[in-house]
């Protein structure tokens, strides 16, 4: 279990980024108690157990990186430069040789890089979860995580997929950063049975899924080829579309299937450097899905596909390919990139209620931004959610709690040690590098 945070914290006249609904940004006090926030604004004198100069600072909700396959932070530089089959044959590959072991340093090497650049939660999508999950804990961020799910046929999983995933999220739940989930991987690999099951386990526990969709041109066509229908039309025709689900990426979507996606309150998981730099094609209709009343949040994607898990750097690039696709400068709004990896994130997570934002009553999961730091200049209320969409640096965060825990203090994490996590990281990176097709 993480450790308890004080009774009470106060961070004293920080530049609060509050994320709330007016997206106010006030220079004030935030007051934490039992790790959640009690006060925004003035707190008043009242003594605290702990406080903190933040006068130095803007106070940011904490990210959600709505799509990731953390553990893959091993194979960074991997499979570079080459198409998706290409990419996917050397990942497949590389995978039939992993073990939990090397998961769960893989997943503690990719939580490190997240916790350094302000993201609190993820959403992720993987085998060995249960690794994933230790490492969860272990550093204390909060994990959504998605048990991967295959055709029996098609996996390498022992067992049935489906009952391992139901078997994880029983493992699982209740626990205070973990959130198990099931994860049907696409189309592609999941027959119509497999599907639906995925749907019955995750009504029966109470749990998001999380899937793969129209990613490829590919993929797409493929399925039409197969089923007489595109991906978004089959699942609705099965029976599968429904809340409490998030699709990753949606890139080829026609009118009609962004429609059925809000309609059915799917929500859209955008994971744009993914997307150009495997060349997929198109750009992801995020304005569109908007505009129809989708929820859509921002996803880094692997690193073996991205090759960052910045969410300041997916702001800034999810922002510049829909203004330059459209020719229209207004749209996505430096603003409305904040949302997405924020309180639409949250929303996505269907823990609105709890993250996202600096409000009562909501968990303390939030950054410390240093606005002396260059990419913060000039460190004008007016400017600072500009220069997070599109200028800020990681290094410019200086600390980041997690339910009123620190878990990053002045650039270095609180809770684990980072030379130890690269030497089992990079022990676990040689057999499978080794294993790559050469």
């Amino acid at each position: 279990m993480p450790p308890t945070s004080p009774r009470s914290i106060v961070f004293r006249g920080g530049l609060l980024v509050t994320q709330d609904p007016k997206r106010r940004v006030v220079r004030g006090d935030l007051r934490v108690e039992g790790g959640r926030i009690t006060s925004v604004g003035d707190v008043g004198k009242a003594p605290a157990e702990e406080e903190v100069d933040a006068s130095g600072f803007a106070i940011v909700p904490g990210f959600v990186n709505a799509h990731t396959h953390v553990a893959m932070s091993l194979l960074r530089g991997i499979a570079d430069d080459r198409e998706l089959a290409g990419f996917l044959e050397t990942l497949f590959a590389v995978d039939a040789h992993r073990t939990e072991a090397d998961v769960e340093a893989g997943a503690r090497a990719g939580i490190a890089e997240m916790l350094l650049s302000g993201t609190t939660s993820f959403l992720d999508l993987y085998y060995f979860e249960d690794a994933v999950a230790r490492a969860v804990e272990a550093l204390g961020i909060r994990g959504f995580l998605g048990w991967a799910i295959l055709d029996p046929e098609l996996t390498t999983q022992k067992g049935v997929p489906v009952d391992n995933a139901r078997a994880f999220i029983e493992r699982w739940k209740g626990h205070a950063l973990v959130s198990p989930l099931v994860a049907p991987q696409g189309v592609y690999v999941c027959g119509k049975e497999t599907w639906l099951r995925a749907r019955e386990v995750a009504q029966s526990a109470k749990t998001l899924v999380h899937y793969h969709l129209s990613e490829t041109r590919r993929e797409v066509h493929e399925h039409q080829a197969k089923t007489g229908r595109r991906p978004v039309v089959w699942l609705e025709e099965i029976g599968f579309l429904g809340p409490q689900s998030v699709a990753a990426h949606t890139v080829w979507l026609t009118g009609e299937e962004i429609g059925l996606l809000a309609k059915r309150e799917v929500g859209i998981a955008h994971c744009p450097s993914s997307n150009l730099k495997l060349a997929s094609g198109g750009v992801a209709p995020v304005v569109e899905l908007r505009a129809a009343g989708a929820t859509v949040g921002l996803g880094t994607d692997s690193v073996a596909s991205n090759n960052s898990l910045s969410m300041l750097r997916e702001m800034h690039i999810a922002g510049l390919v829909q203004k330059n696709q459209r020719w229209d400068a207004t749209v996505l709004s430096a603003q409305e990139l904040l949302d997405l990896a924020t309180i639409d994130g949250a929303r996505l997570l269907g823990r609105a209620a709890d993250l996202g934002s600096l409000e009562v009553g909501k968990q303390a999961d939030f950054s410390l931004f240093g606005l002396d730091h260059p990419t913060l200049f000039p460190a004008r209320p007016e400017a600072i959610v500009s220069h997070l969409a599109y200028s800020a640096a990681d290094e410019a965060i200086d600390s980041v709690y997690v339910g009123g825990v620190p878990v990053v203090r002045h650039r270095s994490l609180a809770r684990a040690d980072w030379a130890s996590i690269r030497r089992d990281g990079e022990t676990a990176a040689e057999a499978l590098w080794s294993a790559r097709p050469k």
